[in-house]
């Protein structure tokens, strides 16, 4: 019985060696694949720092062309994020820096911080 596995086994380790070495001529006679190839309608494209900069998410100082210039691998700002401070941007018809520190003041109140830093933690203690 393993003499039959083990033959199966190498005849379809050989027949898969020889589709991929031989795929560059017969790969573009496959139909059209939707979910494999790139221009389907669900593929988006990751953002990146290039997209964020360019839609006005970048000054002075919050500068992301410093990432770019380290090549930075990661994929750009957080999602919501950049939704939520534009939408600031938008309604409240502020600059990106302003937008940002007004996100950031709401997160804080989120979390039980003050605006300035410190924790709403009546049991905190600091010693300065």
């Amino acid at each position: 019985m393993a003499y039959v596995l083990y033959t199966s086994v190498f005849i379809l380790l050989i027949i898969s060696s020889i589709l991929i070495f031989t795929r560059h001529h017969w790969l573009p006679h496959l139909p059209h694949l939707p979910f494999i190839t790139p221009s389907s309608p669900s593929y988006q494209t990751l953002p990146t720092f290039n997209t964020d900069i360019s839609s006005g998410l970048s000054s002075t100082t919050f500068d992301l062309t410093t990432n770019l210039a380290s090549a930075d691998p990661r994929a750009g700002l957080d999602t919501q994020a950049k939704t939520e401070i534009k939408k600031i941007m938008k309604s409240q018809k502020v600059g990106f820096d302003e937008a940002r520190k007004l996100y950031v003041e709401r997160r804080f109140g989120e979390n039980g911080i003050a605006p300035d830093g410190r924790p709403r933690d009546p049991k905190f203690v600091s010693f300065s």
